[in-house]
C-alpha cells in the first residue's frame, strides 16, 4: 500500500483534466485545421493549447490541484 502523503496523485484532478480535456481539443481541432489548411485555425488552435494550460495552472492555484485543499481523492 502506498503512502497517500507521499504518493502526488500523477495528475489526477479536477485542475489536471480541465488542463488536458481543453488541450486535447486544441491539438486535435489544430490538426485537422493543418490537414485542411485553414492557416488562422491552426494558430487559433496554438492559442487555445496555451489557454488551457493556463486554466489548469489557474484552477490548481483556486485549490482545484492535487494538493489543493478543495481536492477530495478518491478511492479505487
Amino acid at each position: 500500500m502506498t503512502n497517500p502523503i507521499a504518493d502526488p496523485g500523477h495528475g489526477n484532478s479536477p485542475a489536471a483534466w480541465t488542463a488536458v480535456i481543453i488541450m486535447l481539443a486544441a491539438f486535435v481541432t489544430g490538426a485537422v485545421a493543418f490537414y485542411f489548411d485553414v492557416v488562422w485555425l491552426v494558430w487559433a488552435s496554438a492559442g487555445l493549447l496555451v489557454a488551457g494550460a493556463i486554466v489548469g495552472w489557474i484552477m490548481a492555484k483556486a485549490g482545484y490541484g492535487v494538493a489543493g485543499p478543495k481536492y477530495q481523492a478518491k478511492g479505487h
